[in-house]
């Protein structure tokens, strides 16, 4: 984890509709931190301090400090309520981390040379089937993302997510579907591979 994000953030006391709908008015984001063994409490955040930290890929799945009431505690993102027609952020769960508790997220995953691998060199497409995955892991080694080499993959391969390497201390999270397609590297052209061929041989017979 390379980046080390900050959140400010104010206590309050009023809860409920109308006491969220004024804090939206004025510029604040509600939120309720929990976790760790200890009482939920509610915060606000600026919404437009969370609105720059959001643009960062890596703000969803590494650690964050939180700063409330002149301490900072280490914590996770675990839901955002966005506004279903404009870009606003109605609501943030933050959840406690202990070092010694596991805990339960979902990172993205990123291909690596996909661009450049066999596949696509010679004219192959590349189909993303699961772009991020639900794992477990202590909090010291929760990774910002979970990487494929793709380099070497070739038209007509796939990688499964039995087949994935993960970082040292990390695992699915159960119930994870292992046989399930993450990436695939098609032919580029309409029909198959076989199909390919036989209308070549074709043209060349004419």
């Amino acid at each position: 984890m390379s980046e080390t994000f900050y959140i400010s953030a104010e206590p309050r006391s009023d809860s409920g509709t109308g006491a969220s709908r004024r804090l939206r008015r004025q510029g604040q984001v509600p939120g309720i931190l929990y976790g760790g063994g200890e009482s939920p409490q509610m915060f606000s955040i600026a919404h437009s301090e969370l609105l720059k930290q959001l643009e960062h890929e890596a703000f969803y799945s590494t650690l964050l400090d939180l700063e409330l009431e002149g301490q900072t505690t280490r914590v996770v993102l675990k839901d955002l309520q966005r506004h279903p027609a404009k870009p606003f952020i109605l609501h943030i769960d933050l959840q406690r981390v202990s070092q010694h508790e596991t805990l339960r997220m979902t990172v993205p995953v990123h291909f690596d040379h996909e661009d450049t691998c066999k596949g696509v060199k010679l004219g192959g497409k590349i189909a993303h089937n699961i772009t991020e995955l639900e794992i477990l892991c202590l909090p010291a080694d929760l990774p910002e993302y979970i990487a494929i080499d793709m380099s070497e993959m070739a038209i007509g391969d796939t990688l499964h997510v039995r087949e994935l390497v993960l970082p040292a201390g990390v695992e699915l999270a159960h119930g994870t579907d292992l046989d399930a397609p993450v990436v695939q590297v098609l032919s580029g052209y309409g029909g198959s591979d076989a199909d390919d061929e036989q209308e070549g041989a074709t043209e060349d017979d004419s």
